[in-house]
């Protein structure tokens, strides 16, 4: 343990937190993750929502998945057949470190986490649909994307995979998933790397879902590793840190108590917490229920003391995968900083101009619903559990020098990068 004065840091990460990869997994991955073939209508891929430009993020608060055309803050609403139905409901959380075993909760409620007393090894909304075979919790998250309708699946009758989707059949000979392998096997390319990377070779051992997951897994877990930054190195006995930098440390590990979240080698404790966020978009429901509302770990777990929680994040490269919070609310670390200080007074005064919001259709939706509900309003505030803190505009400034030490430039010059072309010969963001 590495220390300061009176201040205790963590350890830095060793090779021993991170699953080992080949390199041709990782190549493998790496085509799967920028291939728009997974999902329904070939026109989206992984990596658009969670691209490398961006901090693995998207660089807007919610942004248009399906149907959308563009990157980052460029995608744009596309009018017509394919037209997209709503804005994704969450901002893109970034990946960095989930291949890191620590990481056992996946998404912003945690609906996806590891435990063994299920058949798949997993708990999830798809409960007995979720099929086996993953190699951890990262590989099975890569389940669910291709089945959403607003993020890669399609809406409704567009294609087959929306089809599937729609009517439930998700697992065996005719379900979306078998359908989206089938694509990936009819090309010698990928059936090559799939022999070469896991020796998997048809007829006697034919390419299932779960290997492209576990693939996608292998590229994430390889390629957005963190843990390189200055921070990093400092915390090995490698360099100093900046002075400003050095009092943002002690005042985040010490008086201003973002350690009590932010903990551990990755600044994360993988729990849940009422912080207050503003909460605007379509929110997180089905198309049935008609409201905008998003109660967070509440809805994986039913109980009221959830309500309004969501993960903790990951800090690792934070200065480089804005917007921040659940929805994407405050551009700058320093907005987010100050929403911490105070939630409830930054709730209240929150400037709706801040959110970036892509248009959407010629009609754009009244995303701040909940915002001006006044019954809403009061259900987030009260579920608050952050106690207010004054800070200085230095210590603020020094806080945020530290952040910025949390990057690592390994992923900034990429260690596979984005390749130019795909096997599927789609092309490519």
């Amino acid at each position: 343990m590495t220390s300061a004065g009176p201040t205790n840091y963590p350890d830095a990460p060793t090779n021993a937190d991170y699953k080992k990869v080949s390199p041709i997994q990782a190549k493998l991955g790496q085509l799967l993750f920028f291939d728009p073939i997974l999902s329904g209508n070939k026109n989206i891929a992984c990596a658009t929502c969670h691209h490398p430009k961006f901090g693995t993020s998207d660089g807007v608060s919610l942004t248009i998945g399906e149907g959308g055309k563009g990157l980052g803050p460029d995608r744009r609403y596309v009018f017509g057949d394919n037209a997209p139905e709503q804005r994704i409901g969450r901002h893109a959380p970034n990946l960095f470190n989930l291949g890191a075993s620590e990481f056992r909760t996946l998404f912003h409620d945690g609906r996806l986490e590891i435990e063994g007393t299920r058949v798949s090894g997993f708990r999830t909304p798809l409960e007995d649909d979720m099929v086996n075979n993953f190699d951890g919790v990262l590989s099975a998250q890569a389940m669910f994307p291709v089945l959403s309708g607003d993020e890669m699946a399609g809406h409704y009758s567009e294609n087959e995979i929306a089809k599937t989707v729609r009517i439930g059949i998700l697992t065996g000979p005719n379900g979306a998933w078998k359908k989206l392998t089938n694509r990936i096997a009819k090309i010698p390319e990928y059936r090559d790397l799939f022999r070469q990377a896991y020796n998997i070779t048809a007829p006697n051992r034919p390419i299932v879902f779960t290997d492209i997951a576990n693939a996608i897994s292998d590229f994430v877990a390889t390629e957005f590793r963190s843990d390189s930054s200055p921070w990093d190195h400092f915390l090995r006995g490698k360099i100093t840190l900046p002075d400003a930098a050095m009092r943002g440390a002690e005042l985040f590990y010490g008086k201003a108590k973002c350690a009590s979240c932010h903990s551990g080698k990755f600044q994360t404790d993988h729990n849940f917490h009422a912080i207050s966020m503003p909460q605007f978009g379509p929110g997180r429901n089905a198309r049935f229920e008609g409201h905008q509302r998003d109660i967070g770990r509440q809805r994986v777990t039913g109980k009221e003391e959830d309500a309004y929680k969501f993960k903790t994040p990951s800090l690792r490269n934070v200065a480089l995968s804005a917007p921040y919070g659940h929805t994407g609310a405050y551009p700058t670390l320093t907005g987010i900083v100050r929403h911490h200080l105070d939630p409830s007074r930054s709730f209240t005064a929150y400037d709706f101009n801040l959110a970036s919001l892509p248009i959407f259709g010629e009609k754009n939706p009244d995303d701040f619903q909940i915002m001006k509900n006044e019954r809403d309003r009061a259900e987030i505030l009260a579920a608050n559990t952050l106690e207010k803190q004054t800070l200085t505009e230095i210590e603020i400034n020094d806080l945020v020098k530290f952040l910025h030490s949390l990057t690592d430039k390994t992923f900034i010059n990429g260690r596979l990068g984005i390749p130019i072309t795909v096997p599927s010969g789609l092309p490519v963001d």
